[in-house]
């Protein structure tokens, strides 16, 4: 076979380059893509504190068990940022932005939310996220990715498609408040009765949602994410509204590359009030989706299972200055 063919056929075949995906790759790789950058984080490198509080609504009743939808109102640690391991990552770009959550009940119970303002991942699986973010490794010689390489990789796995799609059709937040944020795994609320519910969840802000211009997204990187939201917060908190998208059979529970279908039921069942910028108040927490309280239990989706322990690495780098 020709070098030139074989090297074709170990771009679009996964089976022929695929590497089975561990959460030390998974950060390794994050440092060879966007660089060393000690005492950061590895992902969602760039963001901020913020504080505020959240509450039940009537609709979560049938929920009112589970800690923080007992209808008291619960503080929130929180942090917005920018998706990937650039502490400088341009605030214009068409990449996803993250809002992470650790409520604290009344009764010492944690419960972590860990969103993107995409309804989906980026891929169905840790395998295939390793392998897009390979693909799309800077050249030795150019410094630059091989744009060529990366489409190929997406072609060959179309599970790597929705996210970009969605974020070339959608303007980049004008605002964190003026964002939506997804969570794009699959988790399971038990009610009152004992059932179990399968959902996944949506904040929409009060504040409606707003986009960058073309022009806006067209200009030189700049940095005005954190000082939009210093600027709305002396109007009053900021407001989310907490959706309750309940699943139904068929419904995927362990691929975040795949929405559910916009007819599902949804329920309006929390307010979350972000009232001022927290400065150093989220720095020494791993915002790890899978603390969850009393009655949420994770679903078997690879992703949210791989996120545990990759977090807990780039927490004790962090923590260790590395």
């Amino acid at each position: 076979m020709k070098p030139l063919t074989l090297a074709i056929l170990l771009v679009l075949s996964p089976a022929l380059n695929a590497e089975t995906a561990t959460p030390t790759a998974l950060i390794d790789t994050f440092a060879k893509l966007f660089g060393e950058h000690k005492g950061e984080r590895k992902g969602h490198a760039k963001g901020f504190c913020a504080a505020g509080e959240f509450t039940a609504l009537p609709a979560a009743k049938q929920f009112s068990q589970i800690s923080w939808l007992s209808g008291a109102t619960v503080p929130v640690t929180a942090r917005f940022s920018m998706a990937g391991g650039n502490p400088k990552a341009p605030e214009n770009s068409r990449s996803p932005r993250g809002m992470a959550l650790q409520l604290k009940s009344p009764n010492g119970e944690l419960q972590h939310f860990a969103m993107l303002n995409t309804p989906v991942f980026g891929a169905k699986d840790p395998d295939v996220f390793l392998g897009l973010l390979q693909s799309s490794l800077p050249n030795p010689v150019t410094g630059k990715p091989d744009l060529a390489k990366v489409q190929a990789f997406r072609q060959a796995n179309p599970s790597t498609l929705p996210q970009a799609e969605y974020l070339q059709k959608n303007s980049p937040p004008w605002s964190y408040a003026t964002s939506s944020y997804f969570g794009i795994h699959t988790f399971f609320l038990t009610d009152s009765s004992g059932k179990e519910h399968k959902v996944r969840w949506h904040f929409v802000p009060v504040d409606g949602v707003k986009g960058l211009t073309d022009a806006e997204i067209k200009a030189p990187p700049t940095d005005f994410l954190q000082q939009r939201l210093a600027t709305r917060l002396q109007q009053g908190p900021v407001h989310w509204t907490m959706q309750l998208v309940l699943g139904e059979a068929g419904d995927t529970e362990t691929d975040p590359s795949q929405s559910w279908p916009a007819s599902r039921t949804t329920l309006d069942i929390a307010r979350l009030s972000i009232q001022r910028q927290g400065d150093d108040a989220c720095t020494g927490i791993n915002f790890d989706p899978n603390v969850l309280s009393t009655g949420v239990r994770a679903s078997s989706d690879p992703v949210l299972q791989m996120r545990s322990p990759a977090y807990a690495i780039s927490f004790g780098k962090r923590l260790t200055g590395q």
